[in-house]
């Protein structure tokens, strides 16, 4: 006769831990209704009527499959819910790439460079005294009074480590002679600056290259000036390449939607793109020179009606003065509406979008 062994323990009302001699398992519930677990047999729910003797009990694991045809048709189905579980991720990706250009595109004039003060620049000390070792070469010397060889150096008269120090501290000293040569032309540069000088105004343009990252969405740019107190910019807008045309959106079963943008609409979020660029331009022009002025000509491809070729137009010009500008409350404002603070011609349909403007006569 074989022996059994089997132990429960009540835990907390309502539950308890049911331990066998090949199992263990826990149980839930009253009477009337019980769901129990088993390491070895899995779950059961059991419910009953009190009194009548009358119950139900069913097994809460899934029917194990032998054929191959079951368990190949259990592996497709499971292939098929991973794959709905990829294409929702991959539909709410989508979506969430459209809105994020959408606040991109209004966006943009919220963006700035640091502002760069040249005068103070101009008149900032040295890194040090011209005459006296710089701060590089004196943490070098430092470390070569401080040295101390260990115990296997003295032993075998190896000097490896002292001479590496005092190679260092050459090092040092080219390094303070760079950066004191840095000082200086960054000094110059300033004092050039300050002075109205216009072939360094295009030396630092090209050397910051401010508006890098709108060059990344195909935007490209012209600068010119005879008068250090402007610069005239051409924005070439390229917007075909920025705005979307077709909106996505998530069904209510999480599948990706796709429509044809609305040309209104399409119209609107370009002049916002091109208004907020030319924000953006002149803050950045701004920060970096010390300009009075930024005129703007927006340059976008059109139609010709009459040859039906396409050409280069000039949808945009504009003339933003330094003190309007840092008036305007950039997170609040309708980047379009904003144009009218300063000198501007502009013209735009909400059923057709941008027409071709003059360009502003340049009167500073």
């Amino acid at each position: 006769m074989a022996l059994k062994f089997r132990k429960s323990f009540k835990i907390v009302p309502g539950v308890r831990l049911n331990v066998g001699s090949k199992s263990a398992g826990l149980s839930f519930g009253g009477k009337g209704l019980r769901y129990s677990i088993n390491s070895r047999t899995g779950g059961r729910i059991t419910a009953s009527i009190p009194g009548t003797g009358l119950s139900y009990s069913t097994s809460t694991n899934r029917r194990r499959y032998n054929s191959n045809a079951y368990q190949r048709r259990e592996e497709l189905r499971r292939e098929r819910e991973h794959q709905k579980l990829e294409e929702k991720m991959k539909a709410e990706y989508e979506v969430a790439c459209f809105e994020n250009q959408i606040d991109f595109i209004k966006s943009i004039h919220k963006e700035c460079d640091e502002p760069i003060y040249w005068d103070q620049i101009q008149s900032s000390r040295p890194p040090f005294l011209n005459a006296s070792p710089g701060p590089h070469e004196l943490e070098a010397r430092r470390n070569l009074e401080n040295f101390k060889p260990g115990f296997f150096d003295k032993l075998f008269n190896n000097d490896s480590k002292r001479q590496e120090l005092i190679r260092l501290v050459d090092t040092a000293k080219e390094k303070d002679k760079e950066d004191y040569n840095d000082w200086e032309k960054l000094v110059q540069v300033a004092q050039q600056i300050n002075n109205g000088d216009i072939d360094t105004y295009f030396s630092v343009i090209d050397e910051m290259r401010p508006l890098d990252d709108l060059s990344d969405f195909g935007s490209g740019f012209n600068f010119g000036t005879d008068n250090p107190s402007y610069v005239e910019i051409e924005f070439q807008v390229h917007s075909d390449q920025v705005i979307p045309k077709e909106i996505k959106s998530l069904t209510s079963t999480g599948k990706l939607s796709t429509k044809a943008m609305p040309k209104s609409k399409y119209f609107d979020l370009e002049q916002d793109y091109v208004c907020s660029c030319t924000l953006r331009i002149a803050r950045d022009m701004f920060a970096l020179l010390p300009l009075d002025y930024v005129i703007i000509h927006a340059i976008n491809d059109a139609i010709d009606s009459s040859t039906g070729q396409q050409n280069e137009v000039t949808v945009l010009s504009v003339k933003i003065d330094r003190a309007t500008l840092n008036m305007l409350n950039f997170e609040n404002i309708d980047c379009s509406d904003s144009m009218q603070n300063f000198e501007h011609n502009m013209k735009f349909l909400k059923t057709s979008g941008f027409k071709p403007v003059e360009r502003l006569a340049i009167s500073v």
